[in-house]
């Protein structure tokens, strides 16, 4: 898991950082770490997160295994499997 404000000191850098590592596929998925919600990195959910609180996956395993959860709009079947498997949640 990679914090987005630890990409670097400033926005431009922070940015140009992130789009080396999605072209690199170090990065392919974005979460929310106060929701501890995880989803695809063309969200609009996620677009509007604080970045102080956006994280980023190198895959779907390592989100799981953070503790987060799949975002009820990207990814609609993997959060109805989610719900199914975790109750009332």
């Amino acid at each position: 898991m990679i914090n987005h404000l630890d990409l670097g000191p400033t926005p431009f850098s922070r940015f140009r950082t992130l789009q080396l590592l999605i072209i690199k596929d170090e990065i392919t998925l974005g979460g929310n770490k106060k929701l501890k919600i995880y989803g695809e990195l063309t969200c609009n959910a996620g677009k509007r997160m604080k970045t102080v609180n956006r994280v980023f996956f190198a895959d779907e395993q390592e989100a799981i295994n953070a503790g987060y959860r799949p975002c009820g709009i990207c990814m609609r079947d993997m959060y109805k499997l989610w719900k199914q498997n975790n109750g009332t949640q």
